[in-house]
């Protein structure tokens, strides 16, 4: 399962900057970028103690861009 979550310590030390506003947890990785698509179905989720929007799909991570694709599995 994937989850994004907005990033609420952007902009502190090893968060990102401030434009830097969402996180995406895929498995053991977590990626903080600017930008998130998400192209499969989604749902909400309580993981933890916040709420995540939820989906299953492969992550493709845009470095220039700063932005993750989550696309449907290949």
């Amino acid at each position: 399962m994937i989850a994004v979550r907005y990033n609420k310590t952007r902009g502190q030390p090893n968060r990102g900057s401030l434009d830097h506003v969402w996180r995406v947890f895929d498995g053991p990785k977590e990626y903080v970028v600017k930008n998130v698509q998400i192209n499969v179905p989604s749902w909400g989720a309580k993981t933890g103690e916040d709420w995540s929007i939820c989906c299953e799909g492969k992550v493709l991570v845009d470095k220039v861009t700063s932005t993750i694709t989550i696309e449907g599995s290949v």
